[in-house]
């Protein structure tokens, strides 16, 4: 009884029940559930994954045929919603830090067009904004056999951007995984090497043992698997483009309406980030005589981070799951594929069990990547 009096032994007491009990509760509804629909003679369960899946996908990053399974169509569906998602992440953090940080310009008219940017886009729906960008782009430019050549071998027309692209092998493929690898040595070499400093006081250089972790296995996958780089540039003919990289206007639109529709949330995070630092530190590193560029680079952002990484975390998730918007202008992502795989099968509680799953796995992967860096620039600020 004297160990129950403990709070960590209550602690974790208290939350073991707890996930008891919600998997108690979810196992007697899912059997409820499987007994009701059997009573109905309606089948249940995950064998129609493997079943022939027998519809197109318009768009994939993956080999796809309608003779592939349900199982590689939702797969195909779930790296289009990545791959969209991860794009406009990114779009939208460089686009949102340089809004944030012209909102507080001393220019008046730069400062003007970033409030006048952000406003804009915070307060209409992202929907709206998607039939926007997608009815632009396919009644606008002009058909393929008129597409307009931005610069040379980038074409653009009412079918979508054509780009140059290389042609991808297994090969390129196992590079891409040994640079993955390599990353995470060179973070295990740099973290033992300055625990190592840290103990013996040795004032050794960290990063060329940090480079060579990192490009090694590159260089030996590189050497073995001798993949080639092929560049497929895109061909204007008479009546259609050929070769390169087509992005489809349902991808375009709904890369540009993520993009644009997260950058101004990030934008004000970003702001109010900047804003939490006090004046002096603005102060101090003038003093040093850094510009006001450097002392925002070297002092003032490093600092706001702790300020901006919790908010941003949320922009993120956000963005991850609007993109299920892309079924209303039929990009094929997640939720059009699963809707299509549910309106074949009639296994609707499977389909929505899947998008749950998935969704919640990217969502709980993004915070702890986002925990885990808010965690090390909380260390470095200490």
């Amino acid at each position: 009884m004297r160990l129950f009096y403990d709070l960590r032994v209550r602690a974790v007491f208290y939350q073991v029940l707890a996930v008891a009990g919600v998997v108690a509760t979810g196992w007697y509804l899912a059997s409820n559930v499987s007994q009701k629909l059997a009573e109905q003679n309606i089948v249940t369960g995950f064998a129609f994954l493997g079943r022939e899946a027998g519809f197109v996908i318009s768009q994939s990053f993956i080999d796809y045929k309608p003779t592939d399974t349900f199982a590689r169509a939702l797969l195909t569906g779930v790296l289009n919603t990545i791959w969209v998602s991860s794009l406009a992440v990114t779009f939208a953090t460089l686009i949102g830090v340089v809004i944030g940080i012209a909102r507080l310009s001393s220019n008046p008219m730069l400062r003007s067009l970033a409030f006048f940017y952000v406003e804009v886009l915070r307060n209409v729906p992202l929907l709206l904004y998607l039939f926007l960008w997608y009815g632009l782009i396919i009644t606008m430019l002009p058909p393929v056999r008129e597409a307009i050549e931005l610069v040379p071998h980038v074409f653009v027309s009412n079918s979508g951007l054509t780009i140059p692209a290389m042609m991808w092998s297994p090969a390129h493929t196992n590079v891409l995984v040994a640079f993955a690898a390599g990353v995470v040595l060179a973070m295990l070499v740099r973290r033992r090497m300055i625990a190592q400093r840290v103990v013996t006081g040795q004032a050794r250089r960290v990063w060329p043992w940090v480079l060579m972790s990192l490009f090694a296995p590159v260089l030996i996958a590189v050497l073995f698997f001798q993949p080639e780089i092929v560049i497929e540039y895109p061909e204007k003919g008479r009546f259609r483009l050929t070769g390169g990289a087509h992005l489809k206007p349902e991808f375009t639109a709904l890369l540009l309406g993520l993009t644009l529709s997260a950058s101004a949330g990030i934008a004000e995070t970003v702001r109010s980030g900047i804003l939490s630092v006090q004046k002096g530190q603005w102060d101090a590193a003038k003093s040093l005589g850094f510009n006001r560029g450097m002392s925002l680079k070297l002092v003032v952002l490093p600092q706001a981070l702790r300020v901006i990484i919790p908010p941003l975390t949320s922009s993120y998730l956000s963005l991850f799951k609007n993109s299920s918007l892309a079924t209303a202008i039929g990009y094929p992502d997640l939720v059009l594929v699963t809707n299509t795989t549910m309106n074949q099968t009639g296994q609707a509680i499977e389909g929505i069990a899947i998008m749950m799953m998935v969704y919640l796995g990217l969502s709980i992967m993004i915070s702890m990547l986002m925990n885990w860096y808010n965690a090390r620039v909380a260390l470095k600020e200490r």
